[in-house]
């Protein structure tokens, strides 16, 4: 069988804009895809056809259209390598947030899997890691809004070892063991054990949740049930009964 052609930008930027629509009305029409990505009614029909003919929507003319399961996949896969890049641009290099969405547009078409993959632990590496952390990245920010300025790398090194000392001290035990329902939104975690039933283990595994991951937490519901996590780019709402079954390490 032959391999399907890889999908063109402009098809990833319906499949996305398709994605986005549903999410928010329950289905895409055309007008709707029309005003989100600010082309005219016919180039929305050829586009909707190709998709159809491929499979990703569910398309009749003059009906909603909604994303099959593959088209699914696709558009969160566009999202994802999206929001990696801004993400990646706004945090680590600190570059504002309207040209690192202007970057991310651009470039999330021909980001190849590999890299997106290594940016994101990159991104979870110098977040996480106690010799890098959310500090480093802070003053890497002050780094470029003051060029030329120049700080003394030994005490900066000494104060960093202090604080991993203080922290070490402050968390005890309490970083290690514990479920992903202790956390709070903001909280980024990494995963040391994942147990459950044979149907929850499967359906984490298949939304890419593995130990080592890092996790973060997103939102939770007022009752505490869903939460919305983010695991190596994706966004996950997950169940009672599946983050009963998450343990973490916070660090």
């Amino acid at each position: 069988m032959a391999k399907s052609k890889p999908l063109s930008s402009s098809m990833e930027d319906y499949l996305e804009a398709i994605y986005h629509i549903a999410s928010e009305k329950g289905a895409a029409r055309a007008k709707d895809i029309a005003k989100s990505l600010n082309v005219n009614s016919s180039s929305v029909t050829g586009a909707l056809q190709v998709l159809s003919q491929k499979g990703l929507i569910n398309y009749a003319p003059y009906d909603v259209i909604t994303l099959t399961q593959e088209g699914t996949r696709a558009a969160l896969d566009v999202i994802r390598r999206h929001e990696v890049l801004k993400e990646f641009f706004a945090k680590v290099l600190h570059v504002e947030d309207s040209v690192a969405e202007e970057g991310a547009c651009s470039m999330e078409h021909s980001l190849p899997k590999p890299i997106l993959e290594r940016l994101t632990q990159y991104i979870d590496f110098l977040e996480i890691c106690p010799r890098a952390g959310t500090e480093w990245i802070k003053e890497f920010g002050y780094f470029c809004a003051s060029p030329g300025k120049q700080e003394d790398c030994e005490q900066c090194t000494s104060q960093c070892l202090q604080e991993i000392k203080s922290k070490r001290k402050r968390r005890g035990k309490k970083g290690a063991g514990r479920t992903l329902t202790e956390l709070k939104p903001g909280e980024k975690a990494r995963i040391v054990k994942i147990r459950g039933g044979q149907s929850t283990n499967k359906r984490i595994t298949e939304m890419g949740i593995a130990v080592g991951n890092v996790i973060e937490v997103e939102e939770v519901a007022p009752e505490g049930d869903p939460m919305d996590v983010k695991v190596k780019g994706y966004h996950i709402s997950l169940k009672k009964e599946e983050m009963d079954g998450i343990t973490v390490e916070v660090h």
